[in-house]
């Protein structure tokens, strides 16, 4: 009698993997609500100093840790990171979490996306703010093994984690969807805080008005 090993579904993806020539994907993800400039230069200052192949925008759907009420429709949020990246052809829109609806969480976006594209090795960006919480992460143990994590220095916050993470160095711009929202609100420009095409949409949609 054989004897079948079982093997989950990480081992599987890692196989799959090392079988075929990698191309290095970066995933910026996030609400984007809206996207702004700060989005624009993180995902090319790690994509250069790495030397990634692409890095994907992914727009979450309905991310677990954001308050619904305060997040626009997933379709126009989509449109407007379209439209930021339009420029780049080295950007890309990443629709999975969109398109699957529900909850984000990013093992389970991640595990698909691996199994789905096994030729791509995966570098998941994130804040220096939020190394601190990976240990809190959904099935992180599991995660670490499908993606590398890419940290963006910030002042004030450690870059020691139990987990592995290649930190950049990117330069500080202050700039927040949270505050665009309330200056688009106020009546205030937010030009040159999102490209002139997001600007443009925000206004034709009467977008942050409430």
């Amino acid at each position: 009698m054989v004897k079948v090993l079982e093997r989950t579904n990480t081992e599987v993806v890692e196989q799959l993997a090392a079988s075929v020539s990698n191309k290095q994907i970066g995933i910026l993800g996030g609400t984007f609500n809206p996207p702004h400039l700060g989005h624009l230069i993180i995902a090319d200052q790690v994509m250069t100093q790495l030397g990634l192949d692409r890095v994907l925008f992914m727009p979450d759907a309905t991310p677990p840790h954001v308050d619904q009420k305060l997040a626009i429709d997933a379709d126009d949020r989509v449109n407007m990171v379209a439209d930021s990246i339009a420029s780049n052809e080295n950007f890309g829109l990443e629709l999975t979490e969109v398109q699957r609806g529900g909850l984000s969480y990013t093992y389970d976006t991640m595990l698909e996306l691996t199994q789905k594209h096994p030729e791509n090795k995966y570098y998941f960006i994130i804040g220096g703010d939020m190394v601190n919480y990976l240990p809190k992460w959904q099935h992180i143990d599991e995660l670490v093994k499908l993606v590398q994590f890419v940290g963006v220095r910030r002042e004030n916050y450690p870059v020691d984690s139990p987990y592995p993470v290649l930190w950049v160095d990117v330069p500080l711009i202050d700039i927040s969807s949270t505050m665009i929202r309330s200056r688009v609100k106020h009546g205030q420009s937010i030009k040159y805080f999102v490209t002139d095409q997001v600007a443009k949409y925000i206004k034709e949609r009467q977008l942050y008005r409430d």
